[in-house]
């Protein structure tokens, strides 16, 4: 029996698709033709300790390791501080493939399944008055000079809170090659100059662990009023790159727990998914 034309044309179409497949060959199949093959290429801050930094000391430097060993493949770095065009100039640049950490939902990459969730913190001196506060509307707050970078979820809180009049503001987009709002908001609370700090955990958290050792850190998390104050924390890759997504995520999924200790170790204060409970570093 004779087959028909269009089933010869469909026939053929498969039988090039199957053969460019098979010519590929195994690491062209798993990802991307944009993701490279020679090296796990990371999009990061060059200047943003103690996350990440140029010296490769930070600890989004050391989960670039982690999973370049679990690829083995050796780590690649495009340097770009992260404000204002970041991502236009990184990763969507193609000079590199991966963000190591970005909150779930920005419409700018395509995030990874998060591999934690953190939430900002309250600084205070561990043997002051303010020590036992755990809410930004806890009274003993009222006029004092609390440190916020202008124009993150806290300072919507604080507001509320009758807390902006007496506030002291630090800059949100900066190069951090040249400023350091958080290690500079961190050295007022040191000397005096304020009396609390309010900083995103996974930042002050880690600073505070290196260098400042009598201050404490309190996770807010029993803010419920808007906005939220917890984030889940992904992996940011190019838009339309799912294989290269599916990739990740495996990894993230097998190497959890390893991941959960190399921010407990860096301390990076670590909560439950809806951001109402602190987790123990076994967790």
């Amino acid at each position: 029996m004779k087959m028909p034309a269009s089933a010869r044309r469909a026939f053929a179409v498969l039988a090039i698709l199957t053969l460019a497949i098979f010519q590929a060959g195994p690491a062209d199949a798993q990802t991307s033709d944009l993701v490279s093959q020679n090296a796990l290429r990371v999009c990061a801050d060059p200047a943003n300790d103690p996350v990440s930094s140029q010296d490769e000391t930070g600890y989004e430097n050391k989960l670039a390791e982690l999973m370049a060993a679990k690829l083995d493949l050796p780590v690649q770095y495009t340097w770009f501080p992260q404000a204002t065009g970041f991502i236009r100039n990184t990763l969507a640049a193609k000079q590199c493939d991966v963000v190591m950490g970005y909150a779930q939902g920005h419409e700018l990459v395509l995030n990874t399944n998060h591999y934690y969730t953190s939430v900002y913190v309250l600084i205070v001196p561990a043997d002051g008055d303010l020590a036992g506060v755990e809410t930004l509307g806890d009274p003993a707050l009222k006029g004092r000079r609390v440190g916020v970078i202008a124009g993150t979820p806290p300072s919507a809180h604080m507001a509320r809170n009758g807390l902006i009049a007496t506030a002291r503001p630090y800059n949100l987009f900066v190069d951090r090659r040249v400023e350091s709002p958080a290690v500079d908001m961190l050295e007022d609370l040191n000397s005096g100059e304020i009396d609390a700090a309010i900083l995103w955990g996974p930042l002050g958290g880690p600073l505070v662990k290196e260098g400042y050792p009598g201050l404490k850190v309190i996770p807010l998390i029993r803010e419920e009023r808007p906005p939220r104050l917890f984030f889940r924390i992904t992996m940011g890759v190019r838009h339309g790159e799912k294989v290269w997504q599916r990739k990740l995520n495996s990894l993230i999924r097998r190497n959890q727990d390893e991941i959960n200790a190399l921010l407990a170790e860096a301390g990076v204060p670590l909560v439950s998914d809806l951001g109402t409970e602190v987790l123990e570093p076994s967790q």
